[in-house]
């Protein structure tokens, strides 16, 4: 095949999917999450460093927006913000930030305890900060294309509902319902985003370029894990600090 000619769309989203084998799922830290080997606190400080993305979301969108002069994008995307910010009420109005609050308050966590961000570490911080710089300052189809993560974020979430309640029954019921709304709001979003990048990145290094920022937003999520790891969990956890490229990574030739 010529190393120049673009790839089918079909052969691209297929590359696309294929480095969900890099998604922060497979962190150590999530793996202990996921086996319910995690304890209070390290699950309350997975919540309250976790806000400062939830609460970035919006922001990140809103620079899409900003940057996008297509009035029918700038339609369907702005429901991200809405599902995250809410509509200015209450309950489900209050959108998936609040539900997060409401996480947070499940898991032991005060209010304002989350909402100050006091307990976010410098780590996650940086990480979080330099992707809303990157969607600040890059074109707003390079900055929809970080948002595929979503393409893997439905499996995480089921997982959290299937089996959170078993490993840690201290967690209020209530507490689920971000993950719940989050099932049915991403695959949607999946939908779009999909959309955009395959329209826009329709030549071979336009296809590659689209690879390398899908790798980036998950190299975000991945660093966000490592900083909480170093600062609530025991190092010599098995895997911890070892990130290379997972099984099912795309090849890109």
């Amino acid at each position: 095949m010529d190393q120049t000619e673009a790839w089918s769309a079909e052969a691209f989203e297929a590359r696309l999917r294929a480095l969900g084998g890099c998604y922060h799922i497979h962190h150590p830290f999530q793996v202990m999450m996921h086996r319910g080997q995690c304890t209070r606190e390290q699950i309350r400080a997975w919540v309250a460093n976790r806000y400062y993305y939830q609460v970035s979301i919006p922001i990140k969108d809103a620079a899409i927006l900003s940057n996008c002069p297509d009035r029918d994008v700038r339609r369907h995307w702005v429901q991200r913000i809405l599902d995250h910010d809410g509509h200015g009420g209450e309950g489900n109005e209050g959108g998936g930030i609040e539900a997060w609050i409401r996480l947070g308050e499940a898991v032991g966590l005060a209010r304002e305890e989350i909402v100050s961000e006091r307990l976010v570490l410098p780590g996650v911080r940086f990480a979080v900060d330099a992707y809303i710089n990157f969607a600040r300052r890059s074109t707003w189809q390079e900055a929809a294309a970080s948002s595929l993560t979503e393409l893997f974020a439905p499996t995480i979430h089921q997982s959290r509902l299937d089996h959170w309640p078993q490993h840690y029954p201290w967690i209020e019921a209530e507490g689920y319902a971000y993950f719940r709304r989050r099932l049915t709001e991403a695959p949607r979003d999946v939908v779009n985003g999909l959309r955009i990048t395959l329209a826009h990145f329709n030549t071979r290094a336009l296809q590659e370029r689209a690879l390398e920022i899908l790798r980036f937003k998950l190299d975000v999520l991945w660093s966000m894990l490592d900083a909480m790891t170093l600062a609530h969990c025991d190092v010599q956890i098995a895997g911890w600090g070892r990130y290379t490229p997972m099984a099912g990574a795309p090849v890109t030739s």
